[in-house]
C-alpha cells in the first residue's frame, strides 16, 4: 500500500481546488471560512485565474464590465459556493453577487464600491494611489456645502455638493457626481492627492444627473445651464472657486459630453479629463443592435473633421485597455483632437468599462490638465 492511500474501509476525501489559493482547510468548515478574504488569483499562463467565494446560498457573480454573469457552483453538500474566473493580465473590476435577484457586496473583500459592490484586481494591476479601500458599510464623507439648483434650462431640482480640496482653486466639474460621492471616495482621493503635492488645490463640484442619455448627448442645453446657472451659484457659495479655470471630468457618456462642451463652448471649457468617452455615439446609435459598429469616433469625430482651432484646449484621454470595442473610437478622437491643435495626453487603464479603472485616471488627469508641463 502506498503511504498516500486511505486505510482499508475508508474513503479518501475528494481533492479540492481551494488549496492552490492558500485555503487548504476542508471547504465549509470554520477554518476554511476563517481564511477567506478578497478574491485570490493564481498565475495561469500569461494571465490569472481568480477564485470568488460566496457562503450559504446559490449566487451569480456579476461584473460591471468586461464579462457577463458567471453562475457559482456548490462544493458538495457544504455552504461553499464558488467559481474560478480566467482573467487577462492587468485587470481591475467592479463586481457583486446576485442572490435572489438582489445585488450584494463580497463580505470577504474589504474593498467596496457603495453598499452592494466590491472591487478586485489581478496581482499585476498597478496600484491606485490616493484611493482608499472602503468597505460596503462605510459611509463616505460628503461635502458640507450644498447648492440647490432649481428650475432653469434643465428643469427640476438638484442638490449639487461642493468641496474645496486643499483650500480650493480651479473648479473641477465632476459629471455623474453621485457616483463619486456615494460609490467611490473622490473627496478623500482628491484631498490626499493635494496633500501629497500630486495635485494643486481645486474646488470639486459634484453634478448629479437625472437622465444621462438626454443630458450627455451632443446637445447644448446642459452646457448653457452650467454657464448661465450653475457656475454663478458656485461663485456665490462663498468657497474659493476659480470658475475661470474650469476642468470638466466625465466618463462614458459623460466623457462624450465633456469633449462636446470643449468643441462647442470653448470659451467655457478648455480643460477636459475624459475616461472611456462614448465616442461611438451618433444620433440614434443607442437604438442599434451594436451601437459600437458605426464610424470610428462617431459624432465627435465628425465635429473634429470640421477643423476647429483647438490650440487653447488641454485634454487627457483614458480608456480601459480591455475595452476592445471602444478603442478604435477613442483612438480616432484622440488623433483628430491632436491634429486640430489640442494638447493631448492619451493613456490606457488596466480595466474594462468600469469605474474602478477610471479612479486613478481621474485624479492623475485632472492634475495634468491643470499643469503647465509640455505635452
Amino acid at each position: 500500500m502506498r503511504p498516500t492511500d486511505p486505510a482499508p474501509g475508508r474513503v479518501a476525501a475528494p481533492e479540492h481546488p481551494f488549496a492552490a489559493y492558500g485555503m487548504p482547510a476542508e471547504p465549509g468548515t470554520e477554518d476554511f471560512w476563517g481564511a477567506a478574504g478578497a478574491p485570490a488569483a493564481v498565475r495561469d499562463g500569461a494571465g490569472w485565474t481568480t477564485l470568488f467565494l460566496w457562503r450559504g446560498s446559490p449566487a451569480t457573480l456579476d461584473f460591471e464590465s468586461w464579462s457577463g454573469p458567471v453562475p457559482l457552483r456548490r462544493w458538495g453538500a457544504t455552504d461553499c459556493w464558488y467559481t474560478e474566473v480566467p482573467m487577462p493580465p492587468r485587470l481591475r473590476v467592479t463586481y457583486r453577487f446576485l442572490v435572489d435577484g438582489a445585488g450584494r457586496a463580497d463580505p470577504f473583500n474589504p474593498a467596496g464600491a457603495g453598499a452592494d459592490r466590491s472591487v478586485t484586481a489581478t496581482p499585476d494591476a498597478p496600484d491606485q494611489p490616493h484611493w482608499p479601500a472602503t468597505g460596503p458599510d462605510e459611509v463616505l464623507p460628503l461635502p458640507r456645502t450644498r447648492l440647490r439648483w432649481t428650475g432653469g434650462r434643465l428643469g427640476g431640482r438638484r442638490t449639487v455638493r461642493v468641496h474645496a480640496a486643499g483650500g480650493g482653486g480651479p473648479v473641477v466639474l465632476l459629471l455623474d457626481g453621485d457616483d463619486w460621492l456615494y460609490l467611490h471616495p473622490a473627496v478623500t482621493a482628491f484631498d490626499t492627492a493635494v496633500a501629497r503635492g500630486d495635485l494643486p488645490p481645486v474646488t470639486l463640484v459634484f453634478l448629479p444627473t437625472r437622465d444621462r442619455e438626454a443630458e450627455f448627448a451632443c446637445r447644448p442645453e446642459l452646457w448653457e445651464a452650467v454657464r448661465e446657472e450653475l457656475l454663478p451659484l458656485v461663485a456665490e457659495a462663498g468657497l474659493p472657486a476659480d470658475t475661470g479655470r474650469l476642468v470638466v471630468a466625465g466618463q462614458s457618456l459623460g466623457g462624450l459630453s465633456a469633449v462636446y462642451a470643449a468643441l462647442r463652448f470653448p470659451e467655457l471649457v478648455s480643460r477636459v479629463a475624459c475616461q472611456s468617452g462614448s465616442f461611438w455615439w451618433t444620433p440614434g446609435a443607442a437604438d442599434l443592435t451594436d451601437p459600437l459598429a458605426g464610424p470610428a469616433g462617431g459624432a465627435v469625430a465628425a465635429m473634429l473633421r470640421e477643423r476647429p482651432d483647438l490650440s487653447g484646449l488641454r485634454i487627457a484621454f483614458d480608456v480601459g485597455e480591455h475595452e476592445t470595442g471602444m478603442l478604435p473610437h477613442c483612438a480616432a478622437v484622440e488623433s483628430l483632437a491632436g491634429e486640430a491643435g489640442a494638447a493631448v495626453r492619451a493613456s490606457r487603464s488596466p480595466s474594462g468599462h468600469d469605474r474602478a479603472g477610471w479612479r486613478h485616471a481621474l485624479t492623475r488627469d485632472v492634475a495634468w490638465v491643470l499643469s503647465r508641463d509640455p505635452v
